[in-house]
C-alpha cells in the first residue's frame, strides 16, 4: 500500500524527474568546465606570418612539429615581452612552467642550472614550407617531432569532449530503459494508481446508503459470499466475477462501492477508468497487469473501477480507433478471464453510459451482474433525506416527506445538497435549527438558483412576467388532469428565470395518460397565450415553455404511440438514457417531415385551447396578476382564494387532512426570461 501511495504521489514523480534533470545539468557543466580548463591551459594559436616574424627576431627557443600543427616555445625574454604587449602575465601553463624553472635552477632569470622542460606558448597550422628547416637552423632553434605530453593532451581532449559525454548519456538512457521495462514507463508510469482501502477506512457502510434497496441487496449477497464462502460453495455456487453499477450521475454508485469496502472488511482497490489512460502506448495495459497482480496478492479483495467507459468503449475500427485504449481493454478482458474466483477476487465497476461499453466486457463471466442504481422514488427520497439530516439540528416543523414529494426526479446528491443549503440558510439568518421554510428555500436554490436581488425589472416587464406566470397557473386551475398550483413568483433567480410557477403532485406517479400530457402542453403554452391576449404581442420569455411543449408533443407521437396518424409506430429511440436522454429518429426524411407537421398541429391546437381558457377568465387573470405584481410572491392558497372570489365558488371546508401551504409540490418551472437571453430556461417539467 505504501508503494501504491508513493507511485500515485505527483511529488514523487516530480522528484524523480528533478534528479534526472539535475544530473544531466551537472554532467554538462562538468564537461564544459574541464574542456574550458583544458583549452585555457594550452598554447595560443597565431598566424604563420607571426611565427616567421618571431623566428626572424630570434624570439623562438624551440619548435615541435606534427602532421597538422607547429608548436612554438619562446625564449624567456620574448615570452615576457609578448605577454607584456597583450596586457597579461602569462598563461596558466607557462606560469607553472616558470615556477618549475625557478625551483629547479635556483634563480629567477633561468641563467643557471639545467633548463626545465616547458609547455609551448603558441601553435600555428602546418604549412608546406620546404625552407622552414633551413630557417630554423639559421636561427639556432631546436626542432623535432611533437612531444609525448602534447599527444596525451590531445587524447585527454578527445576523452573529455567526446567519449565522456557519450558514455554518461548512454548510462542515463540505459537506466531509463530499465525503469520503463520494469514499471511500464518512466518513474513507474506503468504501475497501477489504485488507492487501496483496508476494512473500514472508507468510513461508509450500507447504513449510510438509502433509497437503493435493490442495489444494496445485490451487493450484500456479494459481501456475504466473501465472508461465508462455504455456505455458497457447498451447493455449487460461485462468486460472481464482476458487478456493473449502472445509473444516472449522482445516484450513489461510488457511495455503494465504498459501502462494500466498509462492509466486506477485505482490501479494496479503488481507481477511475481514466487512471489507465496515458499518452504512451502500452502504459494502460501495463497498469491493468500491475493492478491485477497486486489484487491477486491481496486476495480475497475487491477492485472498483469508476467510470469504466473511459477504457471500455466498443472497439470499432471503421473510424480509426484508439490503439492505447483498445490495448488497455484487451488486457482487462484477459485479466478478468485469467483470475480464479475461488480466491475471492471481485471486480466492481460503475458507469452511466452502458450502451457504449464493449459487448465482450458485459458478457457473463466478466460482469455477471448488472445492478441498476436509478433515481429514487418517494420512499427512497425520504430515506435519503433522513440519512443526510441525521447530523443536522432541525425543529418540529420539518416534514421530510413533503420535501421528498417536492423533489420528484432528484437524485441522492441533489438531496444531500438541499439539506446542506438549508443548514447554511439557517445559520445565515441567525437560527440554531433548520426549519421547513429553510428546506423549501434550499429546494428552490438547488433547482432554480438564488434570488437575484440586483436585477431590477421595469414596471412594464413586471406586468409582462406577472401575466405570463399567472397564465400558467390559471390554465392549470381551469383544467382537469393537472397538478395543483403551490406557489407563483416573479422574483428573478440566478439561473436565468424571471419568474416561475411551482406545482404540487398529490402523489408520485410513474405513468402519464394521454389527457395528462395534452394538459401539460396547454399549461406550458399558457404563459405565451396570456402575453398575446393582454399585450397583443409576445416576448422571448416563453422559450423554455415552447421547448418543453415541443418535447412532450414529439414524444407522444414518436415514442408513446399517441398519434392517430402514425399509430403504434416507434419512430425514435433514446440514446444515453442515464445522461441527457437524447432521442434519435429511426425513420426516413419524408416521415420526419410528417412528424414535424403532426407536432405543429398538436401545439397549435393546445395554444388555441390556452387562449380560449384565458379569454373566458380574463377578470380572474387581471386580478391575480395585479395581486402578484404587488406581492411578488403568492402561495397556492392565495391564488385559489382570488380565483374562487372571481368565479363565485365557495371556499372548501378545511379538515385535518388538508395540505398546509408550506407543503410544496413537484417543481414545474414555467419561466420567463429577458429578451437578451435566448437560451433555454432552467427548470421545467
Amino acid at each position: 500500500m505504501d508503494n501504491n501511495n508513493r507511485n500515485k504521489d505527483p511529488n514523487h514523480n516530480r522528484q524523480g524527474w528533478g534528479i534526472i534533470l539535475v544530473t544531466t545539468l551537472l554532467v554538462t557543466f562538468m564537461v564544459m568546465g574541464l574542456y574550458s580548463m583544458m583549452r585555457g591551459s594550452g598554447p595560443e594559436e597565431i598566424s604563420y606570418d607571426k611565427f616567421l616574424s618571431l623566428l626572424d627576431n630570434k624570439k623562438v627557443q624551440e619548435v615541435s612539429l606534427n602532421s597538422s600543427r607547429i608548436y612554438i616555445t619562446l625564449t624567456d625574454e620574448a615570452r615576457q615581452e609578448e605577454f607584456r604587449k597583450s596586457g597579461r602575465t602569462g598563461s596558466p601553463a607557462n606560469i607553472l612552467s616558470q615556477l618549475q624553472e625557478q625551483m629547479q635552477s635556483g634563480s629567477s632569470d633561468g641563467s643557471t642550472g639545467e633548463e626545465a622542460e616547458r609547455n609551448p606558448d603558441y601553435y600555428t597550422g602546418y604549412v608546406n614550407d620546404y625552407t622552414l628547416a633551413d630557417k630554423l637552423e639559421e636561427a639556432g632553434v631546436k626542432f623535432g617531432s611533437e612531444p609525448a605530453d602534447t599527444v596525451g593532451q590531445t587524447l585527454l581532449e578527445l576523452f573529455i569532449t567526446v567519449i565522456l559525454p557519450i558514455g554518461l548519456m548512454a548510462v542515463i538512457l540505459v537506466w531509463l530503459m530499465r525503469k520503463m521495462t520494469k514499471g511500464g514507463g518512466v518513474m513507474g508510469i506503468g504501475k497501477s494508481n489504485a488507492k487501496m482501502y483496508m476494512e473500514k477506512e472508507t468510513g461508509v457502510t450500507f447504513q449510510d446508503v438509502a433509497g437503493e434497496d435493490e442495489a444494496k441487496e445485490s451487493l450484500q449477497e456479494v459481501v456475504d459470499f466473501l465472508h461465508n464462502p462455504g455456505k455458497y460453495s457447498g451447493i455449487g455456487a460461485k462468486l460472481p466475477k464482476g458487478a456493473l453499477l449502472v445509473g444516472p450521475p449522482g445516484t450513489g454508485k461510488t457511495l455503494l462501492a465504498k459501502a462494500v469496502a466498509g462492509e466486506a472488511k477485505v482490501p479494496f482497490f479503488s481507481l477511475s477508468g481514466s487512471a489507465f489512460v496515458e499518452m504512451y502506448v502500452g502504459v494502460g495495459a501495463s497498469r491493468v497487469r500491475d493492478l491485477f497482480k497486486q489484487a491477486q496478492q491481496q486476495a480475497p479483495c475487491i477492485v472498483f473501477i469508476d467510470e469504466i467507459d473511459a477504457i471500455g468503449k466498443t472497439r470499432d475500427s471503421s473510424l480509426g480507433g484508439n490503439d492505447e485504449r483498445e490495448q488497455t481493454l484487451n488486457q482487462l478482458l484477459a485479466e478478468m478471464d485469467g483470475f480464479d474466483t475461488n480466491k475471492g477476487l471481485l471486480i466492481l465497476a460503475a458507469t452511466n453510459r452502458p450502451e457504449i461499453l464493449d459487448p465482450a466486457l458485459l458478457r457473463p463471466g466478466r460482469f455477471d451482474r448488472r445492478i441498476i442504481v436509478d433515481k429514487p422514488d418517494l420512499k427512497g427520497r425520504v430515506e435519503i433525506l433522513k440519512v443526510h439530516a441525521k447530523d443536522v439540528r432541525m425543529d418540529e416543523s420539518v416534514d421530510l416527506e413533503a420535501i421528498a414529494l417536492a423533489t420528484s426526479g432528484a437524485v441522492g446528491s441533489d438531496l444531500a445538497n438541499m439539506i446542506n443549503e438549508a443548514a447554511i440558510n439557517a445559520v445565515k439568518h441567525g437560527r440554531q435549527v433548520v426549519s421547513q421554510k429553510d428546506l423549501f428555500e434550499a429546494v428552490e436554490v438547488v433547482l432554480v438558483g438564488k434570488e437575484k436581488k440586483d436585477r431590477i425589472m421595469s414596471k412594464e416587464e413586471r406586468r409582462i412576467v406577472s401575466y405570463h406566470e399567472v397564465g400558467h397557473a390559471l390554465v392549470t386551475a381551469l383544467q382537469k388532469n393537472t397538478e395543483p398550483v403551490q406557489k407563483i413568483t416573479i422574483v428573478p433567480r440566478t439561473m436565468g428565470a424571471l419568474g416561475y410557477v411551482m406545482q404540487t403532485p398529490e402523489e408520485e406517479k410513474f405513468l402519464n395518460t394521454k389527457k395528462e400530457l395534452e394538459a401539460m402542453i396547454v399549461v406550458a403554452l399558457g404563459g405565451r397565450a396570456a402575453e398575446e391576449l393582454v399585450f397583443d404581442t409576445v416576448t422571448t420569455g416563453a422559450a423554455n415553455d415552447i421547448e418543453q411543449a415541443t418535447k412532450i408533443a414529439r414524444a407522444m407521437i414518436t415514442q408513446y404511440g399517441m398519434s392517430e396518424r402514425f399509430g403504434l409506430m416507434g419512430l425514435e429511440s433514446i440514446q444515453n438514457r442515464y445522461l441527457d436522454g437524447r432521442a434519435v429518429l429511426n425513420c426516413g426524411d419524408a416521415t420526419a417531415g410528417e412528424i414535424d407537421e403532426e407536432v405543429m398541429k398538436m401545439l397549435k391546437a393546445a395554444y388555441e385551447e390556452a387562449k380560449k381558457l384565458l379569454a373566458e377568465n380574463r377578470e380572474a387573470l387581471d386580478k391575480i396578476a395585479a395581486f402578484l405584481i404587488e406581492k411578488e410572491t403568492i402561495t397556492g392558497k392565495e391564488f385559489m382564494k382570488i380565483f374562487r372570489e372571481v368565479k363565485g365558488i365557495p371556499e372548501p371546508a378545511e379538515t385535518e387532512e388538508d395540505v398546509p401551504a408550506e407543503r410544496e409540490g413537484r417543481i414545474n418551472m414555467k419561466t420567463e426570461k429577458p429578451a437578451e437571453d435566448r437560451q433555454p430556461e432552467a427548470g421545467g417539467e
